[in-house]
């Protein structure tokens, strides 16, 4: 049994003197046994019960990141801008050019990723993983070294991602059937569309391979317009027929930016139906249209926010927090009263946040399980407008250190 002294977790809210909703906070104890808590209560002043006293530090649900790749970062490696692209397709060939030099570290540079992560309260990394004709599994197998490494403190999905096209090379469709044996637990897709540039056969040669391994499947969506739209539209026609339902992400899925009122009432219900995840990365920039998040999660859709890649070939950019991305889209997207800021946290973990819409406590209960970062901030809503860096990460009941590794 561990314990856990002076937790602060958020308990409901008030309204100050202004009139201004402010966050209702209160220290606790939490006993933790194995991987779950099994006891909350109030903090004992004086006690002397052993324990690890948290010092009023906040307690939130670990971080996720939604879309992520550990295999492409160039973090470890001396330093080296990228070459700018002409589009999607030369960056491909840009990229191609460098996979056989970069996978001889794949496992070093994904892991100085990961901790970079664990540092930052993540706990969960969905990564995308480079299956491709240049270098076979040799980033899968990198990958998945690093994260055996970490596993104590944090949890993965790997993706087998043809960055290269699916129909491109004909040795694609069995270099991701190898990738799904050998230890990839999802399948990914990229642009039938503009990248296969054929949208039929394209998807349903990954709805075969999903159905054959049991497998679920994330999408990579870059086609804007009506092209992204009937790909996503096509997708979920076949989700029905072959009876799909529940297993798929659309990450960047710009096709579902500045949508028709007709097209929106089409597609949304169905996104919400055949429970279908969006996953953004918040491409805040002059040449792309944010992802209306908001009606999005109205309808009931999952929405999540990962990195992408962060100082990789395809830019030098990107922190690596997902706190700094969602903090980038509270201000691109106007949010700065308490619930605005404080409920936005459900967008990096998962849906879990401490208080509900209506402001009332629904996390963390006994028996959940023991999965937390402890940050210095007095309320959910500071940490996404301010960014605290000092975080401490708990994952099952294990308290990461870069020295634990």
């Amino acid at each position: 049994m561990k314990t856990l002294k002076n937790v602060r977790l958020e308990t409901g809210e008030y309204f100050d003197k202004r009139q201004r909703l402010q966050t209702k906070t209160e220290l606790f104890d939490l006993k933790i046994e194995g991987k779950k808590i099994k006891q909350i209560t109030p903090a004992t002043k004086n006690s002397e019960e052993p324990g690890v006293d948290m010092q009023g530090k906040l307690c939130l649900p670990a971080f996720k990141d939604m879309h992520n790749h550990l295999d492409k970062t160039y973090l470890s490696l001396p330093w080296k801008a990228c070459i700018p692209s002409k589009n999607l397709a030369h960056r491909l060939k840009l990229e191609a050019e460098e996979l056989t030099e970069l996978a001889k570290t794949t496992e070093q540079r994904a892991s100085t990723m990961i901790e970079k992560y664990l540092d930052r309260g993540v706990d969960h990394i969905r990564t995308h993983v480079n299956i491709d004709p240049f270098i076979g599994l040799k980033n899968l197998e990198g990958v998945k070294k690093a994260l055996k490494k970490y596993e104590k403190y944090l949890t993965a999905d790997i993706i087998a991602f043809p960055q290269h096209g699916l129909l491109t090379h004909p040795e694609m469709p069995g270099l991701l059937r190898e990738a799904l044996n050998s230890g990839a637990t999802m399948l990914g897709a990229l642009d039938p569309g503009g990248i296969d540039q054929d949208i039929e056969h394209s998807l349903q040669t990954t709805m075969d391979i999903a159905k054959e391994f049991q497998v679920d499947v994330d999408m990579h969506l870059h086609d804007p317009g009506q092209l992204g739209y009937y790909t996503m539209d096509k997708w979920l026609d076949m989700i029905e027929e072959q009876d799909f339902r529940g297993k798929t992400a659309f990450s960047h899925a710009f096709g579902l930016c500045d949508l028709s009122n007709k097209a929106w009432e089409n597609i949304y219900p169905r996104l919400q139906q055949y429970n279908v995840q969006i996953l953004t990365t918040i491409p805040i920039s002059m040449n792309k249209r944010l992802l209306p998040i908001e009606a999005l999660q109205r309808s009931g859709i999952f929405v999540g926010i990962g990195c992408d890649g962060f100082y990789d070939s395809w830019s030098p950019y990107v922190s690596g927090d997902v706190v700094e991305k969602l903090r980038n889209y509270c201000d691109y997207t106007g949010k700065s009263n308490e619930q605005a800021l404080r409920q936005s946290l459900s967008l990096i973990t998962n849906n879990l946040t401490p208080l509900n819409e209506n402001g009332q406590k629904q996390w963390p209960k006994v028996n959940d399980i023991a999965n937390f970062v402890f940050i210095d901030a007095v309320c959910s809503a500071q940490v996404a407008a301010r960014i605290p860096k000092k975080r401490i990460l708990m994952h099952e009941g294990n308290f990461y250190s870069s020295k634990s590794k």
